[in-house]
């Protein structure tokens, strides 16, 4: 019993010193927000986020599934740079006691790194996301020694989100508008020609239908046949226009934020329970083979 005095003395003198540690330890604050999968009535609404995604360069999965383009958005450097470069007003403690004060930078500041590459692998440490695989759920994680910049970093990341999908993006339906409106114009401007064309060959061939000379009747004949194809055309392409309008319209993803970020009031970390704990065992073990260490070295060389 005498020999185990010794590494319990010194296990309770290293958990005393981590205790008196810890105490000066900051404390970082969660603030969590989760967002559903779009219930856009088109499947290929968010597929085609996703792929406007990989080609501005926003995403690596490439998957294209609803969920998953919010996940290319969120791990996109443009993400990154758009939440470093954003100025934050927020309350910090200077040090573990001491008063609040408020503080307005940028989170690039906060992070306080040399360069925006360095900024946007330290970001990764402060925000992170993740995706359940069976209900799509998407869940916003940030972390900071500020509950206000926590919260106000999660707001901003899922402003940037729905600024993306609602404006940034353009959908298959919003793309066919556009070409059909580009398309009737030209029409428009085709079917003006043959109206000038038809109405030039009438005036210098009256009564055409009922002339002698086949050539003009076939002339005229051709003309009104191009016509009427023109207008057919005309019609069918504003068809076309006002329908792939609506559908761009009823084709607009909604960013369903099922909890909005929180603001945190209990400490993420440290856990300082665990870390005295662990310190106490760490060194009551050390202590111990130090005492055993001629024992450990004649079993180690009798084997």
């Amino acid at each position: 019993m005498a020999r185990l005095l010794p590494p319990i003395r010194n296990a309770f003198i290293g958990a005393l010193l981590a205790a008196i540690i810890s105490i000066f330890q900051t404390n970082y604050y969660q603030s969590i927000a989760r967002i559903l999968p779009s219930e856009s009535k088109s499947a290929g609404s968010l597929s085609g986020i996703a792929a406007m995604a990989l080609s501005m360069g926003l995403g690596g999965s490439g998957s294209g599934s609803q969920d998953s383009a919010y996940i290319d958005i969120l791990g996109s450097r443009w993400m990154a740079e758009s939440l470093l470069g954003e100025t934050y007003t927020f309350h910090q403690r200077s040090w573990r006691f001491g008063a609040e004060r408020e503080r307005r930078t940028t989170l690039f500041e906060y992070l306080d790194v040399p360069n925006k590459d360095m900024g946007v692998r330290k970001l990764k440490t402060v925000f992170s996301y993740s995706r359940d695989p069976k209900s799509g759920l998407l869940t916003l994680t940030v972390e900071t020694d500020s509950p206000d910049l926590s919260r106000a970093v999660a707001l901003r990341a899922i402003s940037l989100l729905g600024e993306f999908v609602l404006h940034r993006s353009q959908t298959r339906s919003g793309n066919k508008a556009t070409f059909a409106e580009a398309r009737l114009k030209d029409a428009r401007a085709e079917c003006d020609a043959s109206e000038a064309a038809l109405k030039e060959f009438m005036t210098a061939n009256r009564n055409y239908q009922q002339s002698s000379d086949p050539q003009v009747k076939l002339s005229g004949t051709r003309l009104e046949g191009e016509l009427m194809l023109r207008r057919q055309l005309v019609v069918s392409l504003s068809t076309m226009r006002e329908q792939a309008l609506i559908e761009s319209k009823d084709d607009m993803p909604i960013l369903n934020v099922l909890d909005e970020p929180n603001l945190p009031v209990l400490k993420s970390k440290p856990s300082r329970a665990v870390f005295v704990l662990g310190v106490g065992f760490a060194v009551l073990a050390a202590s111990m083979l130090f005492q055993h260490r001629k024992q450990l070295q004649d079993l180690l060389m009798a084997e």
